[in-house]
C-alpha cells in the first residue's frame, strides 16, 4: 500500500504544467533573459602566486526564440552550484558552454564581477597595505564564436596640466576612475592591467601613506600633470605594443574637484 502512495504522487507530480516550454504567440524574441546578481564563491589566482578566495556577483542570460514563452530561471542557479565551490577562471569558461547547452539556446552571457587586492608598498616609508580594484570577466557565446573579456577598474590621481600653468601656485587634482576592458589572445595577469594604469597616471593610490610618502606622492602628481585625454591616449598606446591583446576599450572618468561633473574620455579598439 505505501508503495502505491508513492506511485501516485510520482505520478503527479509528473503532470505539472510547464509553463515556461509553452508556445508564445506574440512571435518576439528576446535578446536576453536569465538571472542578475547572484552571489557565489570564486578562487583567482595572482601573480604573486597564491590563490584570492571571494565572493563574485553573477548575471547569467540566454537569448530566448520567438516561439518559447519563457526559459528555465531555476537552470542558471543549478549551472552555479554543479561545479567546485567557488569558481575559477578556467571553470567560468566552462560554465559558459554548459549554460548555452543546457538551455538550448544560440547565444549566452556571463558577467562575474568581483574585488581583487593588491599589497602594495608606499613609495618611500615601504609600508604595506592592501588596494582594491573591481574586476569583471565578461563572458559570450555566439553560435560557434566565443568570446571571454577582461575588464578592470583602477582608480588613480589625477593633476589638471591648464591648473598648474595657469595658477601661481598649487594646481587642483582629483580622483580617476580608468576603466579598461581587453580581449586577449594570451593568458594577461591582472596586475600587468593594473601596472600600465597607475603608470600612465599622475600618480598612483595607496591604501596607506606615511607623511615622507604624502610629500612624494603630492610632488609626483605635480610633476606629472594629465588631462583626460592624456590618460586615455598614454593608456592606448601601450595596450596596442602589447601583442597579447586584440582589442579594448579604455576610459577614464575624472571625479573634478572645482566642478560638480566629472570629465571623460574613452577609446575603443577592435572590441
Amino acid at each position: 500500500m505505501p508503495h502505491n502512495r508513492q506511485a501516485q504522487k510520482t505520478t503527479k507530480a509528473d503532470t505539472i504544467d510547464d509553463v515556461q516550454n509553452s508556445e508564445d504567440t506574440r512571435h518576439i524574441p528576446i535578446n536576453k533573459v536569465g538571472i542578475k546578481d547572484i552571489r557565489h564563491p570564486v578562487r583567482i589566482r595572482d601573480r604573486d602566486g597564491g590563490e584570492q578566495h571571494t565572493v563574485a556577483l553573477f548575471n547569467m542570460y540566454v537569448n530566448l526564440p520567438h516561439n518559447f514563452k519563457g526559459t528555465h530561471m531555476s537552470r542558471f542557479v543549478e549551472i552555479l552550484n554543479q561545479h567546485e565551490r567557488e569558481i575559477s577562471v578556467k571553470s567560468f569558461k566552462v560554465m559558459l558552454a554548459e549554460m548555452n547547452q543546457r538551455l538550448e539556446a544560440q547565444t549566452g552571457h556571463i558577467e562575474m564581477s568581483f574585488p581583487y587586492f593588491v599589497n602594495k608598498k608606499a613609495p618611500i616609508s615601504g609600508v604595506q597595505s592592501l588596494m582594491d580594484y573591481d574586476v569583471t570577466f565578461l563572458g559570450e557565446i555566439k553560435g560557434d564564436k566565443n568570446t571571454t573579456l577582461l575588464k578592470v577598474v583602477v582608480p588613480v590621481t589625477s593633476l589638471c596640466p591648464c591648473s598648474k600653468k595657469i595658477s601661481d601656485y598649487g594646481a587642483h587634482n582629483q580622483r580617476s576612475h580608468v576603466t579598461i576592458t581587453v580581449r586577449t589572445n594570451q593568458f594577461i595577469w591582472i596586475e600587468e592591467i593594473i601596472d600600465i594604469v597607475e603608470n600612465m597616471a599622475s600618480c598612483e593610490l595607496y591604501g596607506l601613506l606615511k607623511r615622507p610618502d604624502e610629500k612624494h606622492v603630492t610632488e609626483r602628481a605635480y610633476d606629472n600633470p594629465k588631462f583626460v585625454e592624456d590618460m586615455v591616449r598614454d593608456i592606448a598606446v601601450k595596450l596596442n605594443a602589447d601583442k597579447r591583446i586584440d582589442g579594448y576599450i579604455v576610459e577614464s572618468e575624472n571625479f573634478e574637484s572645482i566642478h560638480n561633473h566629472s570629465a571623460y574620455a574613452m577609446i575603443e579598439h577592435n572590441i
